[in-house]
Parts: structure tokens; sequence; C-alpha cells
């Protein structure tokens, strides 16, 4: 990595270039046995009270102290892919938790435990990935335990559609007396395409925050109170945007998410308001938002839609989304014992 301007090195990055890909150089101490210095290439994600928070393509994310800098500069996108990206269930399932976080978690064995509040199922149920430690009815006593002293009802994410998936966990629940629901389509796309549209994207305003226009568009922050939890979840996640279509009395009239992590963007949130619709904004809001991600090193994009949602799915169809899996989720019925 070469940093040498006129001889010397020189940090030429800013607080201005929060959201670009930037290449830094820190020194380490440099002990015996250690290297002096040590570099690092990804997405500039903050740089808040002296500490620099750099997202790597794998998803990492490294934390500098900038009195450790020493160079930087902000380089190129990585060149983009057009095409459908390979991936593995677990991957994205994993990069989807990242993307929507829970306010509060806890490992049990492979599974993750979440709660936030009760906003959104994904932020509130299991994330079963691998073998949980313990056997099922002791699992699954824990689980009811834990939810239950937050005030919530037990809920386990189960993946299924492919070789991959956990379709004999599906089985062992129904088994056990917990029924299915919600069912949802994984779905995903090279990114560079969704950006290559000729709408104008310039329309859309993009923030790191979403301000009140937005929130009280996303139904499922407009269904109650907008608090500290579901401000966390919307915001949590390696690299969040937020867009905004004005409308022609100034409104939004369409809204959208995007959250960068490694060659991953997920794109979340995505609403039209309904006298505006058929108007092509839900297309341009995905293609403000891949466009920003691109420029943060993206090569592919994945969401979560609704299996019912036939209007939804035409879009994602249109924009060149494929499936890659199914996931649903299960609760016990009242009063049943595993």
């Amino acid at each position: 990595m070469e940093f040498m301007a006129r001889g010397r090195a020189e940090v030429r990055i800013t607080h201005a270039d929060v959201g670009k890909r930037v290449s830094v150089r820190r020194l380490t101490g440099g002990g015996p046995g250690e290297a002096a210095f040590t570099d690092a290439i990804g997405v500039l994600t903050s740089w808040d009270e002296g500490v620099l928070s750099i997202t790597r393509r794998t998803g990492d994310t490294v934390r500098i102290e900038e009195t450790s800098l020493v160079a930087g500069k902000v380089v190129p996108a990585a060149p983009a892919r057009r095409r459908v990206p390979a991936a593995g269930t677990r991957e994205l399932q994993e990069v989807a938790a990242r993307g929507w976080p829970a306010v509060e978690t806890e490992r049990l064995g492979e599974w993750t435990l979440r709660a936030s509040g009760g906003f959104t199922r994904r932020a509130n149920s299991v994330l079963a990935l691998g073998d949980p430690g313990l056997p099922l009815d002791a699992a699954l006593e824990r689980i009811r335990s834990w939810y239950g002293e937050r005030g919530l009802p037990p809920v386990i994410g189960v993946t299924t559609g492919r070789a991959d998936t956990a379709e004999p966990l599906a089985d062992a629940l129904a088994e056990r007396g917990w029924p299915d629901e919600a069912h949802t389509v994984v779905r995903i796309s090279a990114l560079a395409p969704l950006a290559d549209t000729d709408v104008d994207t310039a329309r859309a305003v993009l923030s790191r925050e979403p301000d009140e226009e937005w929130l009280g568009m996303y139904h499922r922050a407009a269904a109650g109170p907008v608090t500290a939890d579901v401000r966390k979840v919307l915001t949590g996640g390696p690299s969040v945007w937020f867009a905004t279509v004005p409308g022609p009395d100034g409104r939004a009239a369409a809204i959208g998410r995007v959250v960068t992590d490694g060659r991953w963007a997920g794109f979340a949130a995505i609403e039209v308001a309904p006298e505006q619709r058929r108007r092509g904004l839900a297309t341009l809001v995905t293609a403000a938002l891949a466009g920003r991600a691109l420029e943060e090193g993206a090569s592919a994009a994945y969401l979560q839609v609704e299996a019912d949602n036939d209007g939804a799915r035409a879009l994602y169809d249109r924009l060149g989304f494929t499936d890659h899996h199914r996931y649903h989720y299960r609760r016990p019925l009242p009063g049943t014992a595993d």
C-alpha cells in the first residue's frame, strides 16, 4: 500500500470522508517481533471522539485512534460485479442479523437470542444457526425463560428451501406444538445493475439518521411509539443510510434503507406513499441507495420480503432479484409443553 507523497507520508482523509472507501496506515508500536505499522482498507463508517471505525469487506470493523494515524487516503471502490452472487444460507443470515441488530443478545451455543422491546420479529427472535449446545427440549425451556423475563413471546426463526437450511428443526418444533407463521423469502442480486438506471437519483435525500418524515412513513415504526430501541435497530449495522424522496407537497413520497456490510448491501423499508405509487419511486430509492453502497465497496444485494406480498415480489423481480432461501417463525401454542 503506497502512501508516500513528495517523499513523506500524509493523512489525506477528514471527517468529511465518512462513508467513503479509504486506506489507512497506523503506528502499532513495533515492539520485538511486531510490525511498526499496520494497514487497513475499507469503508470509513464513523470518526467520532478521536476514533475512526473502518469496516472491511469481511464485515469486520477496525477501530483506530486518530493519534496513531501516519497515513490515509480515499481509494476507488473495487470494480462492481454484475453477476448474481454466490452465497450460503448461514452467511446471509449472519449478514442480515448484523444489518438489523437486536438491542440485546445472548448466546445459546451457536444460537443467538435477540430482544429489542418487541420491535419487529427479526430483532425479537432466536437466530437458530448451528447447534444450541443443549438438547432441543432443554434449549426450548431456556428460550421460554429468557423471553418471558423480558415480557416477550418465545419465537424462533427457521430457514428452509435449500440443502443448507434447517428443515429438521422445523419438523422438530412442529412436533412439539410450535406452529409456523410469517413466511419470508430472502432474495439476492448483483448490486451494480440496481444503480444502473436512467432515473434521477438526485431527487433522493440520503442521511445517516431517519428523520420524523421517514419514521412517519415507515409502517413498522409508525405502528407505535418510536422508542430508543426502535432507533437503535434502525440505525444499527456497519454502515446505514436512509433515503427520502420528497413529494410535490414537500412531504415524503418514498423512503428506503440500506446497510453496507463487506460485499453485501441489505435493502429494507422501501415504501411509497399510496398516492405516489406507480411512478417509479421505489426504483428511484433503490437506485440511490445502491449507488451509495457501491461507493462503499459492496457488490451484492439482499432483501427480505413476505412470501404473500405479491406487489413487492413483482417489483423485485423487475429489479433483478432472485430467490435464495426462505425462513419463517415458530412460537409455541399457549399451554404447550416442550
